[in-house]
């Protein structure tokens, strides 16, 4: 029962920010699952066909189960070229993770660099989100295909954290279109859902909550954080792997839209 559950055999997922830390391991996740993955990604400081390369050499795919697109999400005739090549490739998608975001700097709302801003609000539901969504979304109504989207919320979706006022404003609009889209895609029988992940340590914001890697010692907000987390943990990889199943599979959670799921270690409810 299990195994009908939550198998993904059959299934083809396209996870973009491919090669960021917390995509690559839902995509990995998916692999093992049983589903055909397309890692997309801009692959400016971490290639795609590395990620794509390790992930076959942590999994055991066959590399016909697993395709790497450079593409830039921010570009939306890129996009429709990237989902083309994976159909093409892979068949046609039935699953969009999306992956892409991340935040700049750090400033009290006075010091905000306007551009700066843009361009992280661009990365984050533009890039991250809106454009990629847009074209699965059109060619599975097209096409007749009940897809299921999860989109990458976090803490901020939630609650703003201090000084990153971009990166709050973004992630809050992915929790607000994830329900709006959820709302409109339904009756076409698409799923829309998000992940909101607590404090994971990546390659954007490894230096804001580890002064070093060697002793293990944390930054002053590194260690507000996990004092504030009831498991006082930082999240790891594994640790999305259940959610990621979850979401996707039509039979476990089939008759679930909208919804954005902390995955937070307590953060959200930590209280006195």
């Amino acid at each position: 029962m299990v195994q009908d559950l939550f198998s993904l055999n059959g299934e083809i997922a396209v996870v973009t920010g491919g090669a960021g830390v917390i995509p690559k391991a839902m995509a990995e996740t998916l692999l093992k699952a049983g589903a055909s993955v397309a890692l997309w990604g801009r692959g400016t400081s971490h290639p795609v066909q590395d990620a794509v390369d390790d992930l076959i050499a942590r999994t055991g795919v066959d590399a016909s189960q697993i395709l790497g697109v450079t593409v830039d999400t921010g570009d939306a005739e890129a996009v429709t070229s990237a989902l083309q090549t994976t159909a093409d490739r892979l068949g046609e998608p039935t699953i969009l993770v999306n992956g892409v975001g991340g935040n700049r700097g750090k400033s009290p709302f006075v010091e905000i660099d306007t551009e700066t801003f843009a361009d992280v609000v661009n990365m984050n539901l533009i890039a991250g989100l809106v454009i990629p969504l847009k074209a699965c979304a059109a060619r599975w109504i097209e096409k007749e295909i009940p897809g299921s989207v999860i989109n990458l919320g976090s803490m901020t979706s939630f609650v703003p954290l201090s000084g990153v006022w971009a990166y709050n404003a973004a992630k809050s609009a992915v929790k607000n279109l994830t329900e709006g889209a959820a709302r409109e895609f339904a009756p076409y029988g698409i799923r829309v859902n998000a992940i909101a992940p607590g404090f994971f340590v990546g390659h954007q914001n490894r230096s804001l909550l580890i002064k070093d890697d060697a002793t293990g010692e944390l930054t002053d907000r590194g260690q507000a954080i996990i004092d504030r987390t009831p498991f006082a943990r930082f999240g790891e990889a594994a640790d999305m792997t259940g959610a990621t199943v979850f979401l996707s599979s039509r039979k476990a959670a089939g008759f679930i839209t909208g919804v954005t799921l902390p995955v937070d270690g307590g953060y959200l409810v930590n209280s006195i």
